[in-house]
This record gives C-alpha cells, structure tokens and sequence, in this order.
C-alpha cells in the first residue's frame, strides 16, 4: 500500500503541515512572540494557530494524538498547563511530551508540536 505524501505552507526550510496518510504532522507553532505576552497568552495563540491548522487539513483537536511542548522556563509549567486543559476540555487527552528548551526567540515562551489523525 502506498500513500502519498502531501505538503501544505512549504518553504525551503519547511512545511507547516505534512500528511501521510491518515496521520498529520504540523510543525512546531509558536506564537507571534509580542514582547511582555505571558505563557499563558502565547499558549492560547498558538492552540488556536494549531486548530487553524488542522481544520485545513479536515482535522480536529479530539483527533490528537500526541504533542510535543517546548517551555522556555518549567517555571510556566503551570500556567501553560491551563490554558492547554481549558482548551483541550471535553476532547481525548493525547499523549504528550515537555520539556524546558531553549526557543528561537527570546520572547517566545512555547512552541507545540502535534501529530493528529485525519
């Protein structure tokens, strides 16, 4: 069986979205990085770049199946925990991976990466 592999939002560098399949990859999405935005803001820009993203592709957020979450500091942990819990309410838990890295930018706080079902 053989499927195609279809790029969406594809640059030189990148694509913001690969899909094999019936699984979606998306990269990772940060948010605009507005100085002196909190963790908190930032998580919910990006949680709603990624619902933009996968309803281009057909996808949903219950569809997730697992997230990769970058902090610059695990000292947000908290507060990006509940804006990703309020935003995730009444979809699956996916699996999911966090870790404290450094980001591109210094005002960027997190970057999520996602893999979802179509």
């Amino acid at each position: 069986m053989s499927h195609t592999i279809q790029r969406h939002h594809t640059s030189a560098r990148m694509s913001k979205i690969a899909r094999f399949g019936d699984l979606i990859f998306l990269c990772g999405q940060t948010s605009s990085g507005t100085p002196f935005a909190d963790v908190a803001s930032q998580t919910r820009e990006v949680l709603g770049r990624i619902d933009a993203l996968l309803a281009e592709v057909g996808s949903q957020r219950s569809r997730i199946l697992s997230a990769t979450i970058h902090l610059k500091s695990m000292a947000d942990f908290a507060a990006m925990n509940a804006s990703w819990e309020s935003w995730l309410a009444g979809a699956a838990a996916p699996a999911r991976t966090t870790v404290q890295a450094k980001l591109a930018s210094d005002s960027l706080l997190v970057e999520i990466t996602i893999i979802a079902a179509a």
